[in-house]
């Protein structure tokens, strides 16, 4: 397991200390020299464009999975900053508003295997790079796609080394089956609890949800318990099958509406007075929205023009920086789906286990 990593970017001694530990966390994913450096200087010039541009920040560092496996690293840096009027603008070399040569972000474009930019006036600017190693295949050459996609974001408590939180999910060519879980409090108990949670949710991912959160219940027995949710998205029904005990909040999301998702009162594993399965509409222009209390319940798009469009990490990202509590773990996830393939049978990731 790669922990994630923020860091706060306020002044420039930030920027080294950001890219000193994103060149750690290239050597924990086994990068070698040359793709260490493409990340070293991806992190610099998004941490110099951070102070110089957005008024301060945040860089999250987190290891990423291609579907083939792969094992790589997101960069995801924000700000609050003016933001930009015309991010294509800003990506061409030689076009700056701040004096110098205009090459950075397009810099960080070409280092990046995946690169994703949102920015509006006064809603500050979120830029995802993902990184793999350069002498792996490139994504899609011989590793077909399944039909999901999604990206995370899991932080621990502020002073805290664990995150009390998880996340996980199970997909196949027709079902996609995720979780969030938060363990009661912080720490390495939460963390305890959040893990069980996890390990029975891929063992049972099979099932339907309300049996999974079932199994959750009694494996969590042994533990102090957590506020789970669980969605299960069958494309073949055009359906999403809900189930949560505890605060953890759901929603379908399309760009006008947002179905919220209901759970019911208790803790899992300790105090549950019933378990309920609800049953939602999705089409393919809905995005899968769940995140835990450590950001606000009015965590939604609403007010983000063109942003259900991004990158899922990106997307939960600007989330993240906007609606995070700084109060307790924090978790968010966000799903899309694409159009089905065929090819690989079956995919399982969680930010824990």
């Amino acid at each position: 397991m790669i922990t994630p990593i923020m860091v706060e970017i306020a002044e420039a001694s930030q920027v080294g200390e950001a890219r000193r530990i994103g060149q750690r966390m290239a050597a924990s994913c086994g990068f070698d020299e040359i793709d260490d450096g493409r990340v070293s200087l991806i992190i610099t010039e998004a941490a110099t464009n951070i102070l110089r541009y957005g008024n301060g920040g945040s860089i999250i560092l987190q290891a990423c999975y291609r579907q083939d496996e792969t094992l790589g690293m997101e960069i995801l840096a924000l700000d609050r900053g003016p933001g930009m009027s015309d991010p294509g603008a800003c990506l061409r070399d030689g076009y700056s508003t701040g004096g110098t040569q205009g090459s950075g972000l397009g810099a960080m474009q070409r280092l990046s295997d995946c690169f994703d930019i949102y920015s509006a006036l006064n809603k500050g600017t979120a830029i995802l790079c993902r990184v793999f190693p350069r002498k792996s295949s490139p994504e899609g050459l011989g590793s077909p796609k399944l039909p999901f996609s999604w990206g995370s974001i899991a932080m621990p408590y502020p002073g805290e080394d664990v995150c009390g939180d998880s996340w996980a999910a199970c997909v196949n060519n027709e079902r996609g089956i995720f979780l969030v879980v938060d363990g009661l409090g912080h720490g390495l108990g939460a963390a305890d609890a959040s893990r069980e949670a996890v390990s029975t949710f891929k063992q049972m991912s099979h099932l339907e949800p309300l049996t999974v959160m079932q199994h959750c219940n009694d494996s969590l027995r042994k533990t102090r318990g957590a506020a789970a949710a669980i969605t299960e998205i069958d494309l073949s029904k055009n359906m999403a099958r809900y189930t949560g005990i505890g605060n953890i909040a759901g929603s379908i999301t399309s760009v006008d509406k947002s179905q919220h998702m209901v759970s019911q009162p208790g803790i899992l594993g300790h105090s549950t007075r019933k378990f309920q399965e609800f049953t939602y509409s999705r089409d393919k222009e809905t995005i899968l929205i769940m995140h835990s209390d450590g950001l606000s319940t009015r965590c939604d798009l609403r007010g983000y023009p063109g942003l259900i469009a991004r990158d899922p990490t990106l997307i939960a990202g600007v989330l993240f920086r906007d609606f995070q509590r700084d109060k307790d773990d924090a978790t968010i996830i966000v799903v899309r789906t694409t159009a089905p393939y065929t090819g690989l049978k079956e995919w399982k990731e969680s930010s824990s286990l």
